[in-house]
């Protein structure tokens, strides 16, 4: 049983707004808080970002990560609408989308919005070509997307353990890499809609396996 102290200090804690900060992730105030593992990830990986380079949506971090290595970007949207696309086509079904062709695929965020996700992750596999890999993140605590809720869906969180099955099915276990980053501190503030910049310092660098805010996977085409 707790006695007086240990229960006041169990029961008083700092109120918490039924209201976010911030709805769009902090977008609006900063830098998302899931941006800074998910731009560490790429960075680290860079390497691999290189010749023929696919990119979901915009060449954003094709741009920013591949350097003097890209040799053709790719960008890959559902529908002839978006003006940055190159392919339109559909990761589920496959349709639109060349086989063999990738040296690089960057898959930040696209899964949770994909119903089928392991026909998407096939699709991605059968997209490289022979050594080709595919850096992609999903989120694993997050409030819904409102905006891809609305359009087309927005279906999945993952933890670092359902990750690494989605893909090892796949690509095979042994080309296979995951990690997952977040803490109970940058968890909450990330639900709140905090910045990145608002942050105190030190708070990203240590990680909890219980409080998963991204994780990242590198799987490589045999």
């Amino acid at each position: 049983m707790l006695n007086a102290p240990e229960l006041m200090a169990v029961t008083e804690f700092e109120p918490v707004s039924m209201e976010p900060v911030s709805r769009s992730f902090g977008f609006d105030r900063g830098t998302p808080i899931d941006r800074h593992y998910i731009e560490r990830f790429l960075a680290a990986n860079a390497d691999h970002i290189r010749g023929r380079v696919l990119e979901i949506g915009d060449a954003t971090y094709t741009r920013r990560f591949g350097a003097g290595r890209v040799e053709r970007s790719d960008v890959l949207h559902a529908t002839p609408a978006n003006r940055s696309a190159t392919l339109v086509g559909d990761l589920a079904s496959g349709a639109g989308i060349p086989h063999a062709a990738f040296d690089c695929i960057i898959l930040t965020q696209v899964l949770p919005f994909i119903f089928d996700v392991r026909s998407a992750v096939a699709t991605c596999r059968r997209a490289l070509k022979p050594c080709g890999v595919v850096l992609a993140t999903v989120p694993g605590i997050s409030q819904i997307s409102r905006y891809d809720m609305d359009r087309w869906g927005d279906f999945w969180r993952f933890t670092s353990l359902s990750a690494r099955r989605l893909f090892e099915e796949q690509f095979g276990s042994e080309q296979v890499q995951v990690e997952a980053f977040g803490n109970l501190r940058v968890a909450v503030d990330f639900l709140r809609g905090l910045a990145l910049e608002e942050l105190p310092p030190g708070s990203l660098e240590h990680n909890d396996p219980d409080y998963e805010l991204i994780t990242a996977v590198k799987a490589t085409r045999r």
